[in-house]
């Protein structure tokens, strides 16, 4: 095997070490790292959370026999940060031990790296490959990336429709304030799972009065990401579930006299933040810069229709996931629509799940 398909071959483990620091590292990127010594994998190592060590320092703890660092190759998914964050540069590290020799996917994009853990490397005389799967390693960080790059969150919508295209049945002022269940069990163990990858979730003001959910993570194990609610007259009861303290909330109001006068109501409520926006202006560009601030940097919307709609006709999306249950309502809140062909295709019991990927975000 050649040089370049050895390198590959490091560098794709390297991204599956990566995958183990998601829902743990956002705002930072995964990463995944692997020293080798005459082809043999001496160390390996990942981020594994947010504040906590980087990876090539984890793998680099790992060896066990230091000396053969001299004559090793570290591979890297990212370029090593060259600057004090919470952690000292690994740059200042990877030199100190002598690796001769580093392979990297991908530069970084944050503007306080971006190139110059390699320039570092480089004039202190270390051999730097880059570039190795680099479209596999911008992909794997694809939140960061559009963090830094688009100066917003990465962005999923995400819903459930019946085979007839509802979203929603038809609510009748006697039915009782819960959810109407399209998919299985599976389906919402899996919605689960995706909250904990992800750093926020936002819904609409009818989602909260219909469904009334507590938005965290309770059908698996992990982080749960930051609530974002959408209250545009502050409407909602101060009973609502997101509003029980127990996980940090975003509240966007608007500057009107009905949020105005209830406003103080909801003062001493812990871990809830509120936003006053110009929903005349535009609410979808606000509501991500004030995200963006907040250094949050994806964000799954989970309805309702009318939200999801509004940032698909903006154009504001990146990722949308798409469950289709085996039920028909023939009538009620119709799901939303776009042309698309899809990224990939799921089967979860009797529900299917389609994921679109959209380049052409704004």
């Amino acid at each position: 095997m050649d040089t370049q398909n050895i390198d590959k071959m490091y560098i794709a483990r390297c991204l599956e070490l990566a995958q183990n620091g998601q829902g743990n590292v956002a705002p930072n990127p995964m990463v995944g790292a692997l020293i080798v010594h005459k082809n043999q994998i001496i160390g390996e190592g990942y981020h594994i959370k947010h504040g906590d060590a980087h990876a090539e320092i984890n793998a680099i703890n790992s060896v066990k026999d230091k000396s053969l660092l001299k004559e090793s190759t570290l591979y890297l998914t990212l370029e090593p940060c060259s600057h004090f964050g919470k952690t000292p540069p690994c740059t200042d590290t990877i030199l100190s031990v002598g690796i001769p020799r580093i392979v990297i996917a991908s530069m970084d994009v944050n503007p306080k790296v971006m190139g110059r853990g390699i320039e570092i490397l480089r004039k202190a005389g270390r051999e730097v490959i880059v570039g190795v799967m680099e479209e596999e390693a911008l992909d794997l960080n694809r939140r960061f990336v559009t963090y830094h790059t688009k100066k917003r969150p990465y962005i999923i919508i995400k819903w459930a429709q019946t085979l007839d295209g509802f979203i929603d049945a038809i609510r009748k002022p006697e039915d009782p304030i819960a959810p109407v269940w399209i998919t299985n069990e599976l389906s919402r163990s899996l919605v689960h799972r995706w909250r904990s990858e992800e750093q926020s979730i936002l819904i609409g003001t009818r989602t909260v009065e219909k469904d009334n959910p507590k938005l965290n993570v309770r059908d698996w194990s992990g982080r749960t990401p930051t609530r974002v609610i959408i209250d545009r007259k502050l409407r909602l009861p101060i009973e609502s579930h997101v509003f029980d303290g127990s996980i940090p909330t975003l509240l966007f109001i608007g500057n009107n006299a009905a949020a105005s006068v209830r406003k103080p109501l909801f003062a001493a409520i812990p871990n809830l933040e509120i936003i006053t926006i110009d929903f005349a202006k535009g609410m979808e560009l606000q509501l991500l810069k004030e995200l963006y601030d907040r250094n949050i940097n994806s964000v799954m919307i989970e309805g309702g229709a009318m939200i999801i709609n509004s940032f698909v006709e903006k154009n504001l999306w990146d990722e949308a996931r798409v469950f289709v249950g085996n039920k028909f309502f023939y009538d009620g809140v119709k799901a939303p629509t776009f042309n698309r062909e899809f990224y990939s295709y799921d089967e979860l019991g009797g529900s299917k799940l389609f994921t679109y990927r959209n380049k052409q975000s704004s």
